[in-house]
């Protein structure tokens, strides 16, 4: 079977890897250009970049896919069978849907038709579920609206982040996609159409998605920390300052009003919706070094009454 790989970040290179050692033909992969990243802003090639280049298989970068005749030739020129789509981060043309015999096969890091769009693993934990895993499709024209193929689960832990979980959630989703090669070549793929009635979004993640609502529990403003990492994080104000939250956790003990923050004893607590308490851990101030909540309190003395966000 000859395979295209159409995949961008560190979540697609164990398909890429699994692929090659179950014996497909791969002879093309396709990500995006190189990105700046960092603050030296230095041209990083793309983890799958840097893998398929080290198994000797050829690259292309194109900045845009829908109408490049150039893309568009080489393709059709390959024929494959099918293309692999993993976290490529573009939207698929019609000329490519059209064009392998299989179609294009992905891995969405949700069980659809739940957290359909670009965060899904990001939602998942934001939204408090305890159980999340991976689904492949046939992509249509809809935003990962396409039939199911197969599906696997995998267990939130109540420390997981994003950063944590992604990582679990990639090496599960390669031996699933290769899986549902397997059942292609026997003829035992049953794909399933998704019921649209049962469907949530993930959409992507905007900077003010990491502005904390001091409305919502804490147990729902820790889930969003935890989900939104490592960007856009968890951030509020203080003294008219962004305070970014690294680390927090639900608390007990004091009854303070919604965003009233206070020290007791080494503790840096936050009143929250539903009568709950946020117990901030590791905060950092604008323009200043990650500190303890201890430090953050020594160091600025919170007043009776003083709230956060204002």
């Amino acid at each position: 079977m000859k395979l295209v790989f159409c995949g961008t970040p560190a979540f697609a290179v164990p398909t890429l890897k699994l692929a090659l050692r179950a014996g497909y033909d791969v002879p093309l992969v396709v990500t995006q250009p190189d990105r700046p990243v960092g603050r030296e802003q230095t041209l990083t090639a793309p983890p799958v970049k840097t893998t398929a280049m080290e198994e000797g298989i050829p690259v292309v970068q194109p900045e845009k896919i829908r109408n490049n005749a150039e893309f568009r030739a080489q393709m059709e020129a390959l024929r494959p069978d099918a293309i692999l789509v993993v976290a490529y981060g573009r939207i698929i043309p019609k000329w490519m849907l059209e064009l392998p015999r299989l179609g294009n096969l992905n891995l969405h890091a949700s069980l659809l038709p739940k957290y359909r769009g670009a965060a899904p693993i990001q939602w998942a934990i934001a939204c408090g579920e305890t159980v999340t895993g991976v689904t492949t499709m046939r992509i249509d024209a809809g935003l990962d609206t396409g039939d199911m193929l197969l599906k696997a689960e995998m267990p939130i832990a109540a420390d997981d982040t994003a950063v944590t979980l992604a990582p679990r959630l990639s090496q599960l989703g390669a031996s699933l996609l290769i899986e549902t090669l397997r059942g292609f070549e026997a003829g035992e793929m049953q794909p399933t159409k998704q019921d649209d009635s049962q469907a949530t979004l993930a959409p992507i993640l905007k900077k003010e998605d990491g502005r904390i609502d001091f409305s919502l529990s804490a147990t729902e403003i820790f889930n969003r920390l935890r989900g939104f990492q490592p960007w856009p994080g968890a951030f509020t104000t203080f003294r008219g300052k962004q305070l970014t939250v690294h680390a927090a956790r639900p608390g007990v003990g004091l009854q303070l009003e919604q965003a009233e923050v206070t020290v007791s004893g080494d503790r840096l607590l936050v009143g929250c919706g539903q009568r709950s308490v946020l117990d901030l851990m590791e905060v950092q101030p604008e323009g200043k070094k990650r500190m303890s909540a201890r430090d953050f309190a020594n160091g600025y003395r919170p007043q009776p009454g003083e709230m956060l966000g204002r």
